[in-house]
């Protein structure tokens, strides 16, 4: 069986996206306090490009970024365990002030942008 965790982001605009893990295609820095979360096509179908990618952005503490990469995939790797009970994790959800680590401060969601 495989086991595919979802990774839940909620910005404060309460759009919200739970993507299964396998989709995740990366994180990247794109600039000082920013990481951003990149995944695969989400709204998909007929005519779908590839061009089109579906993400979340992470405003983080500054210079904390390789702290959060770190402590992000740690989190993803743990729940991925079949052992384990909990098939999510909240990365970020700025509704109620949940981040999966102290350096994730907000975060905004996009859809096949």
């Amino acid at each position: 069986m495989t086991y595919d965790p979802l990774l839940i982001f909620i910005d404060a605009a309460d759009d919200a996206i739970a993507m299964p893990a396998s989709r995740m295609l990366g994180m990247t820095v794109a600039a000082d306090a920013t990481i951003i979360i990149n995944f695969e096509n989400v709204l998909g179908g007929v005519g779908a490009t590839e061009d089109k990618r579906t993400f979340a952005t992470l405003t983080i503490t500054a210079d904390k970024e390789l702290l959060v990469f770190k402590a992000l995939a740690e989190k993803i790797a743990g729940i991925r365990r079949p052992n384990k009970d909990i098939g999510y994790v909240t990365i970020c959800d700025d509704v109620n002030s949940v981040f999966a680590h102290p350096n994730i401060l907000s975060c905004t969601v996009t859809l096949d942008a």
